[in-house]
């Protein structure tokens, strides 16, 4: 059985004519990305408000709203580079990440994960181990965009199966002639389900 869990909606429109800007190394506040309230250990995705007045720096010509407050400690069920469309500007990787029992290797071990064109995949033969429902509101694929040169180093570090935290924000993108929106809920599957993570820290646990 094949399950889609994030279609991305390709849209027609002008290559930027420059790449994310970079800062030099400090404090997430000293680089412009201020951190959002950070999870406890072993819960769920935290999601929260963007302050009032809150603003993050343009990324060439494209704005970037904050839509939400995003912190992460998940299991890497998978990742996938890519370097070609408009969205490699902004987001040059893919991770699949789960939480829950999603990071249990007995569940693992009876998926079959895959990612290609933004999309992530599993498979399973028979039954799921878990619930399928359980499996779309403890997994998801997150299209990352990296703050600056140092979360870049990190994300390039992390590989399948690496157990990270996350701290950031989730956004939308916007230009003159387009935008690409992140999910705001863990619950969604199918078109627009990814989380859009513009990354102020990423930090092995």
């Amino acid at each position: 059985m094949l399950t889609l869990v994030c279609v991305l909606v390709w849209w027609q429109a002008t290559r930027p004519a420059t790449t994310p800007a970079t800062t030099a190394a400090g404090s997430a506040a000293t680089r412009g990305c201020p951190l959002p309230p950070r999870i406890q250990p072993g819960d769920p995705p935290l999601q929260t408000p963007v302050p009032g007045g809150m603003a993050l720096p343009a990324i060439g010509d494209a704005r970037l709203q904050p839509l939400a407050g995003f912190s992460i400690q998940a299991r890497v069920l998978g990742r996938e580079d890519y370097r070609l469309g408009r969205e490699a500007e902004f987001s040059p990787t893919d991770l699949a990440l789960g939480w829950g029992r999603m990071t249990e290797d007995a569940v693992l071990s009876h998926l079959q994960i895959s990612q290609s064109s933004r999309w992530y995949r599993y498979r399973w033969n028979d039954a799921p181990p878990i619930p399928l429902q359980e499996i779309i509101r403890s997994s998801a694929n997150m299209h990352m965009i990296p703050a600056d040169d140092a979360v870049a180093a990190a994300l390039r570090r992390i590989e399948r199966g690496d157990r990270v935290r996350i701290d950031g924000w989730l956004v939308q993108v916007e230009g003159e002639d387009w935008r690409w929106r992140s999910s705001l809920t863990r619950d969604d599957s199918g078109g627009g389900a990814c989380e859009l993570v513009y990354a102020c820290s990423i930090t092995p646990e």
